[in-house]
């Protein structure tokens, strides 16, 4: 084994783990990093990861030879070939000094690797003032009940054929939040149901795919989705219908929990906290 589990537990300050992202805190043990480091080798997903529906080989992974562990801090580089290369430096650790070797590491590294992207990722705890990045939420399924909002939601396959043909043109105007990418994969037929909001026979908002795996620990979660509404159709409440729905697929499929990743202060983060999700923490990148 090796990391030592009494030198990377106090530095944990929230459940972020190199190449799989925000996990559950139940999950979040020492077999899991020791886990990156195999898939390292591999090349492979593991069962478990979340990007592992998309096919493919895992497009990120641990330089695990440049793996930093101390006693107070631990600096774990990954290598994304995707585009023109990035590396990250995932930080943990509480002196302030630490951005700055695990930026000097990156940078090292990029170079070393050819990768024009050099960025440090640090995570921070919940009780974090004044926060930046993205807050990662717990949606909770067993505390209480997730009703059906009605409205004008159903999966894109359940609309006429007319209101189908218009996903086409809403996931192209809303390319920057992951729709295309989406479009893609339902049209390979590779993921789950989306539900979408249709207003005048055309689609205006999506949320998808809906998909419940199990984690590390073979407890049900509901996985991230891609989830966007058409700006001019903003402000109708639309956004908080279709997040509703798919907490009540969610619900009604067995999931235990949801984690999503939301743009502090954002829309979806007001949301997420006007809904009463816990905050685990949060995620600050920033260039090397």
């Amino acid at each position: 084994m090796f990391f030592r589990w009494d030198w990377l537990r106090p530095v944990l300050t929230a459940p972020i783990v190199p190449t799989l992202g925000p996990v559950h805190p139940d999950a979040l043990t020492v077999d899991i990093f020791e886990d990156t480091l195999r898939a390292a080798v591999t090349g492979d997903f593991l069962p478990y990861d979340k990007d592992r529906r998309w096919g493919g080989k895992k497009a990120e992974t641990v330089l695990r030879g440049d793996v930093v562990h101390q006693p107070e801090q631990t600096l774990i580089p990954t290598l994304t070939r995707r585009g023109r290369g990035t590396v990250k430096v995932f930080a943990y650790g509480h002196r302030d000094s630490i951005v700055q070797e695990a930026a000097e590491l990156a940078a090292k590294l990029a170079a070393a690797h050819d990768a024009v992207n050099a960025r440090v990722v640090r995570p921070l705890g919940p009780e974090t003032s004044s926060p930046r990045g993205t807050r990662i939420h717990l949606k909770d399924f067993t505390d209480r009940p997730c009703p059906d909002p009605g409205g004008p939601v159903r999966p894109v396959t359940d609309w006429p054929a007319a209101v189908q043909e218009t996903f086409a043109p809403f996931a192209t105007a809303m390319a920057a939040d992951g729709l295309a990418f989406l479009h893609t994969q339902m049209q390979a037929g590779r993921c789950g149901p989306v539900l979408t909001a249709a207003v005048e026979n055309r689609v205006v908002g999506a949320i998808g795919p809906m998909e419940v795996h199990p984690d590390a620990n073979g407890c049900p979660q509901l996985l991230p989705q891609y989830f966007a509404v058409l700006p001019e159709a903003q402000g109708q409440g639309l956004g908080r219908v279709l997040w509703q729905a798919a907490m009540h697929w969610g619900h009604s499929h067995g999931a235990a929990y949801q984690l999503l990743q939301t743009e502090v202060d954002g829309p979806s983060d007001r949301l997420c906290q006007s809904d009463g999700l816990a905050s685990l923490g949060f995620s600050h990148t920033t260039r090397a």
